[in-house]
């Protein structure tokens, strides 16, 4: 987008952190790491991992390890549970893309780890077909634009090997594809299934503002034209049509974009047994299911062959899909980008696409086994807002102590919603009608699974931290900690004796374990004593935490805040100076950025340190809003950005950081609203069915968009009923073919496509 983003400096980090959202949504800041969720009477939610960056994944190996990736590249590995230190077991930052909802977003061990001491790690490749990494670096430049031409990229599954100090020493890519345009709809899941197989999906790379089938340059040179051509209805199979790739015809490539595979984990080859084993094509040979816009996470179902799948949608639908067995020789279709839910998606069919009209002719798309709508509750009766929706987390019960009602349980997230949800059960099977909420206010999960003890963990991407869902209740109880601080203030420096002897647990018989934070940057690794001391040496306000953990590995938390000189004014002030509130940006317009801070102590502070972050607000009918970030960068006093593309209602937030010398931080941002025009779609006649992106809708009828942006349409015929009312497609005022793209200009504009009658038959 033409905001640079400085890479991260190798050492962890003391400071706050800036924290990624995805999904299939970007990033938030997390200054604090804090937790708000709720859970139902008799749970616990407690902290299992913090002080992270931008977490996406964590997996727990079979020795107690556990492995957790951050979205920029880094995956870290903890001994246990228990241990507050982690390890940087391997930094794939230089090939791997953070740019919006790109980035190291799976990660698996190996079910024989460590005998067999393999990781692996599924992440945006940052490089074009064929070409070498680093291509882009964690921005995109204008031109191409990341919502114009899109700077392309690939997908990457890659094998790491642990070494004898329990680093990884080598990484061998397994499969490079995945051809993604746009700056969504990356890669997800990498899962081990019980038959042993590598089981990884991906979503199609294709625009999130319009129908994409191709038509803006085409660049992963999809058929039937090469790349640089333009594709065009109704032969275009490019863009979100990559998803229905194995259904090109014969020779043509297929690409794994909107798919599941399975594959052999030493080679990254289809498994013998795959529904189109017997192809020549490699890819199609991996293929067991396609048809989906960005299965972001699946997970097996305990005690069988079946994948479940979240798979986010566009403007209505968010779908969990069921794969009754992954290793039979039927390749699921899920429809996408035809269908959308159990219903045709009108933008695409209105295109009159083949690939499209040739599955509504012959059938064969699985529909959702469960699918809810962007505007409609999950749960009447849940806190969880209305309007944008990602699911974004797949996990079932197994194991754990939870009440009996939960046995068997599905449990799913959607970050845009901050919540996760549990499908309890009939006769063993999940059941839609048993729908409750488990986990509500959760920032951003990304990720739910089962894990020690048969707990429901999750990764809260927006707060840096993985979580735990405990029943004490039901067996072994979390203990209470209780911390003391003295003295809690006073003038640098300042020693203060930390105590959490007063913490206790309702087991009988049970040992306590200690972890401190004492410089309150969200990582418990300070001290492991029951008592502490530590000397704060520049004037700071600290929040020290304690965390205590009993031999099960249940714990309880608490937090003491510490004074270090004056109480009051400690923190810096940042001021944006450039944009002012007055601006009113267009999609691609380059707006420059400018700010500084100064400190009560420091005075005015340095470039180094300011941080800015640009994100999108988007807004649903319902007025609730959820945060899609473009770019952030360091170091910075000022800068440019292009204003990137997206649907209305959505405005621009500019926040700039500022960090003291003692490691405060504070906060300013700014919000920019989009110039809008309006457009009107009519139709002569009147009352005739037109499409404006992914709606349909009988005319005249006015939307309102943001200048500049890019907005598919497309005049479906023939239309009507009955001998004399049926209508035939004649021209487009604009003069545009049937189905095109329109850049919204500034003045209101009004697009009209003309009929003719059909006097015999259309």
């Amino acid at each position: 987008m033409g905001f640079f983003r400085r890479r991260q400096p190798r050492a962890r980090r003391t400071t706050s952190v800036l924290t990624a959202l995805l999904v299939v949504a970007g990033t938030t800041v997390a200054t604090t790491p804090t937790a708000t969720a709720a859970v139902p009477t008799g749970f616990t939610d407690s902290l299992a991992i913090g002080g992270l960056t931008a977490p996406t994944n964590v997996a727990f190996a079979p020795d107690g390890k556990v492995f957790v990736a951050e979205k920029s590249g880094i995956v870290k590995v903890f001994d246990s549970l228990a241990d507050t230190t982690a390890t940087v077991f391997a930094d794939l930052r230089p090939q791997t893309q953070d740019f919006w909802d790109r980035g190291l977003l799976g990660i698996a061990v190996d079910p024989r780890f460590p005998a067999r001491p393999f990781v692996y790690a599924l992440y945006t490749y940052d490089a074009v077909p064929g070409g070498a990494a680093p291509r882009w670096g964690d921005t995109c430049p204008t031109p191409p634009g990341a919502t114009d031409q899109g700077c392309v990229v690939t997908g990457r599954l890659s094998k790491l090997t642990m070494g004898p100090a329990g680093v990884a020493t080598a990484e061998q890519p397994l499969i490079t594809d995945w051809c993604q345009q746009y700056p969504s709809h990356s890669i997800g899941t990498v899962a081990f299934g019980p038959d042993g197989a590598l089981y990884v999906g991906g979503g199609d790379g294709a625009s999130f503002n319009f129908a994409d089938y191709g038509q803006v340059g085409n660049p992963c040179a999809d058929p039937p034209s090469a790349a640089g051509t333009n594709l065009t209805p109704p032969t275009a199979r490019g863009g979100a049509l990559r998803s229905q790739s194995p259904r090109r015809p014969a020779g043509e490539p297929v690409t794994l974009d909107g798919t599941i595979v399975r594959v052999d984990p030493d080679t990254g080859a289809g498994m013998p047994g795959n529904p189109f084993a017997g192809s020549p094509d490699a890819n199609a040979r991996r293929v067991i299911a396609h048809g989906m816009r960005n299965q972001f996470r699946f997970a097996f179902r305990p005690g069988t062959e079946e994948i479940w799948s979240g798979d986010v949608g566009w403007n209505t639908w968010e779908e969990i899909n069921r794969i009754a067995d992954a290793n039979d020789a039927t390749a699921e279709n899920f429809g996408w980008p035809c269908f959308e839910g159990a219903a045709r998606q009108s933008g695409y069919d209105n295109a009159n696409l083949t690939l499209c009209e040739s599955l509504y002719t012959s059938g064969g798309q699985n529909a959702p086994f469960y699918a809810y709508n962007h505007s409609s509750k999950v749960v009447a009766s849940d806190p969880c807002p209305t309007g944008g929706s990602s699911v974004a987390g797949i996990a079932f019960e197994n194991g754990s102590n939870y009440p009996a009602a939960y046995d068997g349980a599905l449990f799913f997230a959607d970050s845009s919603r901050g919540c996760v949800w549990a499908m309890q059960t009939t006769a063993g099977q999940p059941d839609p009608t048993k729908l409750v909420p488990f986990v509500t206010g959760v920032n951003a999960p990304v990720q739910v699974l089962t894990g020690p003890g048969g707990d429901l963990f999750y990764v809260a991407l927006g707060a840096g931290q993985v979580r735990r869902v405990s029943y004490p209740g039901g067996g072994n109880r979390a203990p209470t900690a209780v911390a003391t601080a003295t003295p809690s203030s006073g003038p640098a420096p300042l020693t203060v004796q930390f105590s959490g002897t007063g913490s206790t647990d309702p087991d009988q018989g049970d040992v306590l374990s200690y972890a401190w934070d004492l410089d309150g940057d969200g990582a418990y690794d300070d001290s492991t004593s029951a008592t502490a001391t530590w000397t704060y040496t520049a004037q700071a306000q600290v929040t020290a935490r304690l965390r205590v953990t009993d031999q099960a590995g249940a714990s309880g938390t608490a937090a003491v805040a510490v004074t270090v000189g004056t109480p009051t004014s400690q923190d810096p002030v940042p001021v944006i100076s450039t944009p002012t509130t007055a601006l009113r940006w267009r999609v691609g317009q380059a707006v420059s950025f400018s700010g500084s801070a100064t400190d009560p102590q420091d005075g005015a502070l340095p470039a180094s340190a300011l941080s800015w972050k640009l994100s999108i607000q988007h807004c649903a009918s319902t007025g609730s809003c959820h945060e899609h970030v473009v770019q952030n960068t360091t170091g910075v006093s000022s800068g440019t950005f292009v204003a990137p593309d997206h649907e209305y209602p959505s405005y621009l937030e500019l926040t700039l950081t500022a960090t003291d010398s003692s490691g405060r931080t504070a906060s300013t941002t700014r919000r920019l609203d989009p110039q809008t025009v309006a457009l009107t779609f009519a139709s002569s006649p009147s009352g005739l069915q037109l499409a404006v992106g992914g709606a349909t809708q009988a005319t005249p009828f006015t939307r309102t968009v943001i200048v500049g942006s890019n907005n598919s349409i497309s005049a479906p015929s023939p239309q009507g009923s009955g001998t004399f009312s049926r209508y035939r497609y004649r021209n487009w005022s604009d003069g545009g073919a049937q189905t095109h793209n329109i850049i919204a200009p500034a003045t209101p504009t009004t697009y009209t496509a003309t009929y003719s009658r059909c006097l015999l038959s259309c």
